[in-house]
Formats: structure tokens, C-alpha cells, sequence
């Protein structure tokens, strides 16, 4: 099978390098602009920083690769009814980091701003992955090759639902309890995000397009 000998191989690794690329570059930006707060400030929040543009291409490219791995990962899972839901909101969630990077933060008069345009890709791309592995969790409970990572795919999913919501109702404004922690909890939720994408690409290498193991 031509198809899954050379493209989706190709396409598998995408889900394994978004989330190397995107830490990697988090973490060099920190370091090299030591007035940023990984503790406080949202990842966002690096692009209103003077190296800015590092940060929307890292959104623009790992968003690309994030949307790479859905559509790999719907093609290695047995055909099922709505089974196109799950990867779709995978894909929304890629599609929304990258609008996070066209509409970045940006400071005026030293306050930080974050437009409209980024409050939208945010909710498109966390609440599309956190719910798309929700929901894809059904499918992979019904396909024999998946099942074993079915439940953590689903406590995942659940786990992202619960520390976006408290990052987003309880640390992310000024005045909030959780404000001095914004970082930490919205990199959390970013982990467990990540952690996941990873386990499934590496999955995903092991089992063929027509749904039998390598």
C-alpha cells in the first residue's frame, strides 16, 4: 500500500515533532527575553515580546503539523459512524493556532493586549483538542488496535477540559485567585495536550491504513 508506506509515515511524524518544536522554541524564548514570566504570562504573551515573530511562526508551523496528525490519525482508525467528529475538532484545534499566530499579543503603553482575533483561536484550538480527544476516545474504545489507550485519551481530554477552564475563569485576567499562577496552569493543560498528540503519533506508526498492526 503505497500510501502508507511513504505519506502517512510522513504524516505521523507530524504529531511527534509539533510538540518538540513548540516547547523547544517556548522555552529558547524565555530564556532569552528574562523580563518574560513562564510562571505568570500565558505562551501568547511571548509575542508581545521584541523576538514576537518566533512565537506566531511557531504558532503558523505547529498548527500546520498539528493538522497533518489529524488527518493521519482518522486514516489509521477503523471507519466507524460520525468517526470524522473526533479528527475534526483535532483539525479545528490546529486551524486555531494558527489564527492565534495572524492575531498576537501585543503591548501598548507597556500594557499587554490580546486581540479578538487571538481570544477565538485560543478557544478553537484548546477546546477543539480537548473535546477531540474526547470524543475520538469512543473510536478508539471500538477498535481492537486502540483500545488499550482508549481511557487515557479520555482522562486527557477531560483533564485539558477542567485546567483551561480554570486558567481561563480564575488565572488569566488581573484580580483573579489564580493570576500569578496563569502560566503554570495554562502550561499544564498544555502538557497534558502534548503528552497525548505524542503517545497516539507514536501509536499511530504501528498500525496500517487498513487498520491491521505493522
Amino acid at each position: 500500500m503505497q500510501r502508507d508506506g511513504v505519506l502517512m509515515p510522513k504524516l505521523a511524524s507530524a504529531g511527534l515533532v509539533a510538540p518538540i518544536l513548540f516547547t523547544t522554541l517556548v522555552i529558547v524564548q524565555g530564556l532569552v527575553q528574562p523580563d518574560y514570566s513562564h510562571k505568570e504570562l500565558p505562551i501568547s504573551a511571548l509575542a508581545a515580546w521584541p523576538l514576537g515573530w518566533v512565537q506566531n511562526v511557531n504558532f503558523f508551523i505547529v498548527g500546520l503539523l498539528l493538522i497533518a496528525y489529524a488527518i493521519e490519525l482518522h486514516a489509521r482508525l477503523c471507519p466507524s459512524r460520525g468517526g470524522m467528529i473526533g479528527p475534526a475538532l483535532l483539525v479545528i484545534s490546529g486551524v486555531g493556532l494558527i489564527i492565534a499566530g495572524i492575531f498576537p499579543w501585543r503591548k501598548t503603553d507597556g500594557a499587554l493586549i490580546e486581540p479578538a482575533g487571538h481570544v477565538v483561536g485560543a478557544l478553537m484550538s484548546f477546546l477543539g483538542a480537548a473535546f477531540g480527544h474526547i470524543v475520538i476516545s469512543r473510536r478508539l474504545a471500538r477498535d481492537t488496535n486502540w483500545q488499550s489507550v482508549a481511557s487515557y485519551v479520555l482522562a486527557a481530554g477531560v483533564a485539558m477540559l477542567v485546567l483551561f477552564f480554570v486558567f481561563a475563569g480564575f488565572a488569566l485576567d488581573p484580580g483573579t485567585p489564580l493570576h500569578p499562577w496563569a502560566g503554570v496552569l495554562q502550561r499544564m493543560t498544555v502538557v497534558v495536550w502534548f503528552g497525548c498528540t505524542t503517545l497516539l503519533a507514536l501509536k499511530s506508526r504501528r498500525v496500517k491504513i487498513d487498520g491491521s498492526p505493522h
